[in-house]
């Protein structure tokens, strides 16, 4: 056992060295398949003689190994029982005992296990911690409140449900008492140890997380033993937003210290509780609203004290959303005071703002964003002002534009030097300019009537725009933001002249205009009008596009490095975009354009470091493949194969997905050729089931052998990979999360071998799915079943059809075929939504009714249903969808961004019609009965008027006599 923990130690310190941590990652992977391997981790973790990062590295790879470890899609552990056991049993009291950055990885781990098993197969787990908690060892109980908020957290998001109340109260019954216990036992212990610095701050860590935990057990509803005690917790809360203590003060005055940090979670819980628990919460607010004002007023400028001060204007910002806590705002006198001395303060540029502008450019940019989740001062104070406009907007606006006309005034006085006046004057009209929220697509779309957005561009900030010397930076910055925040508000014929400024500005020196420039160009060539026509057309853009891409292309390349190239996701989404609205007139420039993306492609795989950028790289090299492809795909095949196969055999996991995608969308681009020997080459190693262990290449993985298998079936027949491949089929079809990705693989397989070179499977297969149907079924599996029967009853030219179906059915269990008919296929058939889907299973019900000898003779009811079900989706006849030519990319500040598999959106597959022949699909109905009816001797006319009713038969008859 030591032997192997020894060996398991040094390669997670391998795994730390870049040259060396590709190798020890396989190699630790092939450890994760021993038994016991979590338990070594976990004594490695807790051997203090082991080096920090070692330990730290071995607590990180056990909170990967359980989130993929834990449990299946089921939730039935995946883990030997005993294992699992001993993992609970070890975890909380190790956790306790190591430092704080390892307990950060240990506690994402028992948030996952919590997730699965707590609170029914976990509940003796609140028992464990409240027996750890001590009287005087905020070292211990520091621990054992990060596993409680581990725990905890996980309900701040979540929406009501009677189980996830049941939880909560289970945990209050039990950790609600000791928890108000210990809160009071941790402020006479701050008291006692005032003059002990060490004591302090653990005991600071205890009170920061104690403020956490009651925002937790708060988060759903208003626990009773806190409703109970709410004076004597606000008079806590309270003591605490006014303390001070010199020992606890940073030297730095960029770095936040525990005074901080526990005064902006005090701001946080009051925020949860005036928005959820006004009416409970109400009368001690007034204490708050006083500190709230205090500590804003006399509050210092440094960057130290920036979270504190946006969680105390949040604060603020929620009360007023209050009328009657609003109408203490409602007069003149007020909102001077209000603007002078927190807005103005807190809006207006500070020397280290300016600083991080100058040194961490891409910094300024993030936290200056509208919509970014930083929580700056400015952002602050501007949600705080909007909110008090909302209450008053004629006033506010009044005694706003009072500070903007002088602060504009300061400005002409001395526009070298006073140029941060300006500043502060824009700035302060954006703020109550803009009314609501501004959207991601749209910008600002509500306009304080007050005002007048496009005149006061043109007045006060068209001409910094314009000039092309003598305007500060940051004042072009302003400019361009400006037209960026207030898009939607200029008409086309505005922006064709504004456009080209902004286009301009990306040939700047500076860092900052150059990027905002390119912020505001993508947004403004997303941006459409009311008609859904974009403002600036692919006609505006095609004869600088050249240029343009060449110009962005070089800023990202500028320097070689590749944290260097992949910093700013800015320029590369702005070429995405480029790509995207110029279409097909990137083909003229396709060289120069593939030259870029295969040189930005080698550089940053060799250490991808910013999810941003490279998402957008793939995005606009989709963009590239879905417009330049199809009119020179050998071309492009051969020119992109080594980069992307260089990303396999280097495994640069962040990548595959990515490159399984623009594979697929290159063969796509070109359906008709056989396929060539840089794909044949490709296909051993992607069915290996080492590659479908990941399962965000499973949906990329299924899209790219889907679009081989129809280029490549014979060779693929030939090499005897059809059964590895239906081998796939058989693990995604079993798993919830991938039956879908399994029928879009089997359909690819139906849809291009003949029947024959199948034949030895379609039993074997059939029984999966009825096994499924049977054991396990979902609405998913359900209706992809159904979609997939009637794939295959459609295509009785292709030698399958109703018929063929039904033999394999019988072949699995004889009788079987009625009752899945008449109980799922059916009635399933009329919940498929797609219009595609629906048009073949008009086909194949059509077919069906035409030429099943099994419906002639066999199934002589069943000929009756099959017509009604045929009429009903009739009734609503599929309709291709409208092309609709706007990509929406993902949202790189989701939380959700990068989980797993992202979809490239600019060359997602396309739907593909198989009788694109049938425009009128009632049409083909009528015509296609008409000739069996002909073809069979009257048959069908028969069939008619003796297996329908009467209603029935006149409407089929309709369409045949049409």
């Amino acid at each position: 056992m030591a032997e192997n923990l020894q060996s398991v130690a040094q390669l997670l310190e391998a795994s730390l060295d870049p040259k060396q941590n590709k190798q020890a990652e396989i190699a630790i992977l092939q450890q994760e398949r021993k038994p016991g391997f979590s338990l070594s981790l976990l004594q490695i973790v807790s051997t203090a003689s082991y080096p920090y990062n070692t330990r730290l590295a071995s607590a990180l790879c056990f909170k990967n190994f359980i989130k993929r470890n834990w449990t299946d899609e089921d939730g039935n552990y995946k883990l030997a029982q005993d294992e699992v056991v001993a993992i609970k049993r070890e975890l909380i009291g190790l956790m306790i005992s190591v430092p704080p950055g390892i307990q950060s990885q240990l506690g994402d781990a028992i948030s996952v296990i919590a997730d699965s098993d707590f609170w029914q197969r976990w509940d003796t787990l609140i028992d464990d911690l409240v027996s750890r908690l001590t009287v005087d060892d905020p070292v211990v109980n520091n621990g054992v409140l990060q596993v409680a908020h581990s725990i905890f957290k996980r309900w701040r998001p979540l929406f009501r449900s009677d189980g996830l109340y049941i939880e909560i109260n289970h945990v209050l019954s039990k950790f609600g008492p000791p928890f108000l216990s210990l809160f009071e036992n941790t402020d006479h212990l701050l008291e006692q140890n005032a003059g002990n610095k060490g004591a302090l701050q653990q005991l600071f860590t205890s009170l920061n997380l104690m403020i956490k935990l009651f925002y937790d057990l708060s988060s759903q509803d208003l626990p009773p033993i806190f409703e109970d005690n709410l004076p004597a917790i606000t008079s806590l809360l309270h003591k605490y937003l006014k303390y001070d203590n010199s020992l606890l003060h940073t030297d730095d005055d960029a770095e936040a210290g525990p005074l901080e940090y526990v005064k902006a979670g005090i701001f946080e819980v009051l925020v949860l509780y005036v928005q959820k628990y006004e009416d409970a919460f109400g009368e001690h607010l007034a204490q708050f609203v006083g500190s709230s004002w205090n500590l804003l007023t006399t509050i210092g400028p440094e960057t130290k004290y920036d979270i504190l001060v946006s969680k105390a204007l949040q604060f603020l910002t929620s009360m007023v959303r209050i009328q009657q806590h609003a109408q203490g705002f409602n007069n003149e006198a007020t909102l001077g005071q209000v603007v002078e001395k927190v807005i103005l303060p807190n809006l207006s540029l500070r020397d280290t703002d300016m600083e991080l502008f100058e040194d961490e450019p891409i910094e300024f940019i993030r936290r200056d964003l509208e919509g970014s989740d930083s929580d700056t001062r400015r952002r602050a104070a501007t949600d705080f002002l909007r909110q008090l406009m909302e209450q008053f907007e004629e006033l506010v606006t009044n005694v706003v534009f009072k500070y903007i006309d002088h602060y504009l005034s300061e400005y002409q006085k001395d526009p070298k030097n006073n140029w941060r006046a300006k500043d502060t004057a824009i700035y302060l009209f954006s703020s109550i300019a803009a009314k609501g929220t501004a959207t991601a697509s749209q910008g600002v779309k509500s306009i304080n009537q007050n005002v007048n957005v496009i005149e006061f561009f043109q007045k006060n900030i068209a001409a910094d725009l314009v000039s092309e010397t003598g305007v500060e930076a940051i004042l072009k910055v302003d400019a361009i933001k400006y037209l960026y925040t207030f898009r939607s508000q200029m008409a086309k014929e505005q922006w064709r002249v504004a456009f080209p400024l902004l286009v301009k500005h990306l040939g700047s020196s500076n860092y900052v205009v150059y990027t905002y420039a390119a912020i505001a160009v993508e947004r403004i060539l997303y941006l459409t009008g009311d008609d859904r026509q974009p403002m600036i057309n692919q006609a505006d853009v095609s004869s600088s596009s050249k240029d343009l891409l060449e110009h962005l292309f070089n800023l990202m390349e500028h320097d070689p490095a590749p944290e260097k190239v992949q910093e700013n996701e800015f320029l590369m989404r702005c070429a995405m975009r480029v790509l995207i609205v110029i279409k097909d007139g990137v083909i003229p420039i396709t060289d120069s354009v593939l030259a870029h993306f295969i040189t930005i492609t080698h550089i940053i795989s060799s250490n991808p470091s910013n999810p941003r950028f490279y998402y957008y790289h793939f995005e606009a090299l989709g963009a590239f493949i879905r417009y330049a492809a199809p009119s020179q795909p050998e071309k492009l095949e051969k020119a992109l194969y080594p980069p992307f196969a260089g990303v396999l055999q280097d495994d640069v996991q962040e990548f595959m997905p990515y490159v399984f995608q623009l594979f697929a969308a290159l063969l796509e681009a070109n359906p008709a050729a056989t396929l060539s020997d840089y794909y044949t080459s490709l296909i051993p190693p992607i069915i290996m089931p080492s590659l479908w262990e990941s399962k965000g290449n499973v949906p990329a993985l299924v899209r790219l052998l889907s679009s081989i298998i129809p280029r490549g079936a014979t060779e693929i027949a030939k090499d005897n990979q059809i059964e590895p491949i239906l081998g796939i089929f058989q693990k995604l079809v079993s798993s919830k999360a991938n039956e879908s990705h399994g029928f879009d693989l089997l359909e690819a397989v139906v849809g291009s071998f003949p029947p024959t070179a199948l034949q030895n499977y379609f039993v074997p297969l059939m029984q999966i799915m009825l096994t499924r149907l049977q054991n396990s079924r979902t609405e998913t599996f359900a209706l992809r079943f159904v979609r997939f029967y009637h794939f295959v009853s459609a295509r009785d030219d292709q030698g399958l059809g109703a018929d063929f179906f039904i033999n394999i059915t019988e072949q699995v269990q004889s009788g079987v075929y009625v009752p899945l008919y008449l109980t799922v296929i059916l009635p399933d058939t009329q919940k498929l939504a797609r219009p595609l889907d629906r048009k073949t299973a008009v086909i194949s019900l059509t077919k069906t009714l035409t030429d099943s000898s099994a419906f002639v003779d066999k199934y002589m009811k069943g000929w009756g249903y099959t017509c009604e079900a045929l009429l009903k989706l009739l009734e609503n006849p599929p309709v291709p969808s409208a092309t609709d030519d706007i990509i929406v990319d993902h949202d790189v500040d989701d939380m959700s961004f990068g989980v797993g598999f992202t979809q490239l959106t600019t060359c997602k597959r396309i739907a593909r019609d198989q009788w694109p022949h049938i425009t009128d699909i009632k049409k083909w109905v009528g015509e296609h009965l008409q000739a069996a009816d002909r073809r069979h001797s009257g048959r069908i006319s028969r069939f008619v008027q003796e297996r329908l009713p009467p209603e029935a038969r006149d409407v089929l008859l309709s369409y045949m006599q049409s």
